[in-house]
């Protein structure tokens, strides 16, 4: 909306283009415009400085207060204020240029609101000379915004949208004088196209939050000023990149077992990185100063893992021409980390077991007995529960080795930590490459919305790949294999499991199982362990040996609950927000009993 004449009139050029804006494009002005219009490379930098602000790893509070101080870096303006609204029409943020945290309230409350109220509920820009004498600015706003006789203020606003609804505005103003036609005009062409960014990186903060079509693991990218109490007790291990409600969790519980000398299992997918939080377990307990040692179990045949666990003596086979220490006696007094534990044979199992309970053992070829003080970390990918149900992995070994079960989350359950990696990752591939390559908000977008089946590894390989094939100097949407349809990694996941199940909780239970032995079956079960069918390849699940899928297994628990979802949601390990959205997407009616 342009400002009209005391008649009320519109203006001439109200509704004809702007002649300022072909200076944003071609750089022609005259004198009387390059006196108040910054010139077209300033505008140009300053964009750019704002499209990096926008795509950065920040609170959405704290990227939106950056937008407008870059603003008045090259734009001549008073004040710059950024409101956004709740789904009630509420204010949620407001931002301002060279605003400080102790004045949020009150720049809360000196705002012009009737203003911006008008700007929203017409969704158009409203732009005036003197909002003196413009009927959208009570007497309070003038205040707000320093207007007397003397100093006569122009005042340019425009929506910001999120698709097709009026989010916020984008709001600047700046004391009258003999160019503020041509500064109006000028910035009516600006601000939208600022908004327009604006509006994206809304959309992208706001996309899994308040959602209820969306799952809870997607629901941490908030603002970091919502959450100021974890903040304070935010824990930071050397190596973890990111600050996700699942990731902190998970730190906050590795701080509190490490200061145990108690053995620790890591759940999780391949990719998660489970090493390094073993190695943050390691790091924070009295350990810390004692070796940490390493071992991939799948890695080795049954003869070398032994070799390695527990050393050998000299001449204990063909090439072992001097005595060796294994990993166990390296580890004495620290830290021993073995990986995928549940690809161990049978055989070795018993073996391993006997180190574990007794703290000793004899190297190959050898019979002198050693004793040493080890804390064990295990780790795996497979269903441990499951494998015990086939007799496929001892219960007395798994009962060893899963004194506290941490679970590792999936790259999906902590989007918001996409960006961060991301960011690490092409820091890096800079680094070793000489290059200079950053993301447009467009690439961000597209790793938040992939489900990275390979988790952390394979977010660095297509953060990597796609920065080699780049032919630009910023990584866009179109640069990704998968916006191709050339993704191999998405093709073999679809291939071996379908498509991914999202809400399917990775950690499944021990079934009632007649060949644990009796002093195992002694052993107390934890409830959690108990509570769920264990979990079959692509989300579906075995349930009286009948494989099912997702919706079948819902149902199934609807049904044991009395189709009460709080009790089935308990069952499935889920949450009651996550089965509502389950029965939603499955289209399950509910029946009244």
């Amino acid at each position: 909306m342009l400002d009209r004449d005391n008649n009320g009139q519109p203006e001439e050029n109200a509704g004809q283009t702007p002649p300022c804006c072909s200076s944003l494009h071609d750089g022609k002005r005259d004198d009387s415009e390059s006196a108040i219009l910054p010139s077209r490379a300033s505008v140009l930098a300053g964009i750019w400085e704002i499209v990096k602000a926008l795509t950065a790893p920040s609170g959405l509070e704290v990227t939106l207060a950056k937008v407008v101080d870059l603003l008045r870096s090259f734009l001549q303006m008073r004040h710059g204020i950024i409101s956004l609204f709740d789904s009630d029409g509420e204010l949620e943020i407001t931002v301002g240029a060279g605003w400080t945290e102790s004045c949020g309230e009150r720049c809360r409350t000196y705002l012009p609101r009737k203003a911006i109220d008008h700007i929203v509920a017409t969704d158009t820009p409203l732009a005036t000379e003197n909002i003196a004498v413009h009927s959208a600015f009570t007497a309070a706003d003038m205040e707000v915004l320093g207007v007397s006789e003397n100093i006569p203020v122009s005042f340019v606003g425009v929506p910001i949208r999120v698709d097709a609804n009026v989010v916020g505005t984008l709001t600047i103003d700046h004391v009258l004088d003999n160019g503020s036609r041509v500064w109006l005009d000028y910035n009516l062409c600006l601000l939208p196209l600022i908004a327009n960014l604006v509006g994206q990186t809304v959309k992208s903060h706001r996309s899994f939050d308040g959602d209820p079509e969306q799952p809870m693991a997607q629901q941490d990218l908030l603002p970091k000023q919502k959450h100021p109490a974890r903040q304070r007790n935010k824990i930071h291990v050397e190596g973890m990149i990111g600050d996700s409600l699942a990731l902190r969790g998970l730190l906050e519980k590795v701080a509190v077992v490490a200061k145990a000398k108690i053995a620790v299992l890591l759940r999780g997918e391949s990719g998660t990185g489970k090493e390094l939080v073993a190695k943050a377990i390691h790091e924070l307990s009295p350990r810390a100063k004692r070796p940490f040692i390493k071992l991939n179990c799948a890695a080795l045949p049954e003869t070398v893992l032994e070799s390695e666990l527990f050393g050998h003596e000299k001449g204990a086979f063909t090439s072992a021409f001097n005595s060796r220490k294994g990993r166990f006696e390296l580890a004495d007094k620290g830290t021993l980390f073995l990986d995928e534990i549940g690809e161990i044979s049978a055989s070795f199992q018993a073996k391993l077991l006997r180190v574990l309970q007794e703290q000793e053992f004899e190297r190959v070829g050898g019979n002198q007995t050693i004793k040493v003080d080890v804390r064990i970390i295990a780790a795996t990918n497979k269903n441990l529960e499951e494998a015990v149900a086939r007799n496929e992995f001892r219960a007395d070994l798994y009962y060893r080795i899963s004194v506290v079960p941490l679970l590792v989350p999936a790259l999906r359950e902590r989007r918001s930590d996409i960006p961060l990696l991301a960011a690490e990752f092409l820091k890096n591939f800079n680094g070793e490459n000489g290059r200079m390559l950053t993301f447009d908000p467009s690439a961000i977008e597209v790793l938040i919305n992939c489900d990275f089946p390979g988790n952390i590894r394979e977010l660095e390989n297509c953060v990597y790949r796609t920065a080699v094939l780049a032919a630009g100097p910023s990584i866009g949407r179109g640069d990704f294999a998968c916006c191709q349809g050339k993704c191999f990694a998405e093709a073999l996941h679809k291939s071996r499991f379908g498509k991914i199940a999202l809400q399917s909780p990775p950690i499944v239970p021990l079934p009632a199982v007649a060949a644990i032995p009796p002093a195992a079956a002694a052993v107390a079960v934890p409830p959690e362990i108990t509570s769920q069918p264990p979990l079959g390849p692509a989300g579906a699940v075995q349930l009286n040996g009948a494989r099912m899928t997702d919706a079948e297994r819902v149902i199934e628990a609807m049904e044991r609950c009395g189709w009460v979802q709080a009790k089935a949601a308990r069952l499935l390990g889920l949450t009651p927000r996550q089965i509502g959205y389950m029965l939603r997407k499955y289209g399950i009616e509910i029946k009244r009993l």
